[in-house]
């Protein structure tokens, strides 16, 4: 049988377009989360409806999304271990770019009533569907390209091209705030972000042609057509409920502390919009600075040994932590560290997070396991984090929920990180 391998230069060109959708799908993200007050007043402002009841709608919508990506990870996942990693990665770009750009084209309520709402919601579901597919498929071709002890460096890069999705999202929104007027944002500015998604999309959709198909995959096909092999449903299906608990804590505490922390500050603890803004940045800032070093050193000690740790300290600082940002003494130079902290510590999870995924299937099934194991765990404790924090902040009055949440998922992660073998960073993929 032939034994495939990469052509010179492959392993970074794959890097390359292997990272580029994931910054797409996390700048839109972004945009999203920081753009949720104005979203909420254009689109989800219903008559006769309190304002925090507008903002719970507008993370209903949010949450809605999340749920299909399960769905996308699964219909688009089959597709990727059948026919290949390349081809399917090209059809989800396309398919998200488009109807990330058409949020950008939807009349407001106040125009078109109740279909606009609707309308966003729809676009929500049909974005949620095509990231679904892009994530297996983007940490498939990245770790079966890795060099030899490098996989937890390659997969890293997944998570730092998150990291700078979420900084453009904010940085963009930021600048639109500073350089337009209040009215000019909430009126038409908050569409610019959603159109900028084309351009980036034409760049992604470019590299990704020129790409090459994994040659983990390759071999899998060869070995297929020799000898077929039928994957257990049942050990993966456990694989991946075990692979939710190892990364429900990196869910719930990245989007708690680095996409909901701008509108919990601004509606809880009614800091002004641009401070909000740029503390969230902060926090996306220390986010991205541990992720590739995170990533490193679990390709030196461990995925266990990294992902535990960092665990452990969200569990234990997570209250000390949103206390500090709650105090009315804590200056902003204060916040920010707080908050920096927080990133960089959701970093570390980060960093060897995809890897760590990536090794817990084999290459026939990876594309859909880690795919749907990764897109539940967003659904269930990502896409809810909004929804629950801001419903149960509103029924209880109680400000601390944030942390509580970030610490309910930590006891359950530390558990299942436990039973990782030591080992596993140092295996051949499947």
């Amino acid at each position: 049988m032939q034994h495939h391998t990469a052509a010179p230069g492959a392993h970074k060109r794959a890097l390359i377009a292997g990272s580029i959708g994931n910054f797409i799908e996390w700048y839109e993200f972004a945009v999203y989360g920081f753009l949720a007050t104005i979203i909420a007043q254009n689109f989800f402002r219903l008559e006769g409806e309190a304002e925090l009841t507008s903002l719970i709608l507008t993370y209903a919508s949010f949450a809605v999304a999340f749920f299909f990506r399960p769905l996308g990870a699964v219909v688009f996942g089959r597709m990727g271990d059948r026919i290949g990693r390349k081809p399917t990665l090209i059809i989800v770009l396309i398919s998200m770019t488009l109807a990330t750009a058409a949020i950008g084209l939807v009349p407001v309520y106040a125009s078109i009533g109740v279909a606009a709402p609707l309308i966003i919601t729809g676009l929500r579901i049909l974005q949620g569907l095509f990231a679904g597919g892009e994530y297996g498929g983007a940490v498939s071709l990245m770790t079966e390209f890795a060099p030899r002890g490098k996989r937890g460096l390659y997969g890293a890069w997944q998570s730092f091209t998150v990291a700078l999705g979420l900084l453009a999202g904010a940085g963009i929104v930021a600048l639109l705030s500073v350089t337009l007027s209040p009215e000019a944002l909430y009126d038409w500015g908050w569409r610019i972000p959603f159109f900028i998604a084309l351009p980036m999309g034409a760049v992604a959709l470019w590299l990704r042609v020129s790409m090459e198909e994994t040659p983990g995959f390759v071999r899998q096909q060869q070995r297929r057509e020799a000898a077929p092999v039928q994957a257990s449903a049942g050990a993966t299906l456990k694989n991946i409920l075990l692979a939710i608990g190892r990364v429900m804590v990196w869910s719930a505490a990245g989007y708690t502390y680095l996409v909901i922390m701008p509108t919990y500050l601004q509606s809880a603890l009614h800091t002004g919009f641009n401070q909000a803004l740029l503390i969230a940045v902060i926090s996306n800032i220390g986010f991205a600075l541990t992720i590739i070093p995170a990533g490193m050193l679990s390709d030196r000690i461990g995925r266990r040994t990294v992902m535990v740790v960092a665990t452990g300290l969200l569990l234990i600082l997570a209250l000390p932590l949103l206390k500090i940002l709650q105090a009315e003494s804590a200056t902003l130079a204060v916040k920010a560290l707080v908050v920096l902290v927080a990133g960089g510590l959701v970093g570390i999870l980060a960093g060897p997070g995809p890897a760590m995924l990536a090794e817990m299937f084999p290459t026939r099934v990876r594309y859909t396991g880690l795919g749907l194991a990764y897109s539940l765990s967003n659904a269930l404790f990502s896409g809810c984090a909004g929804l629950i924090i801001t419903g149960l902040i509103k029924q209880t009055g109680n400000l601390d929920i944030p942390a509580y949440y970030v610490m309910a998922t930590a006891v359950i992660s530390i558990g299942t990180l436990m039973t990782l073998n030591k080992n596993d960073h140092l295996k051949e993929l499947e």
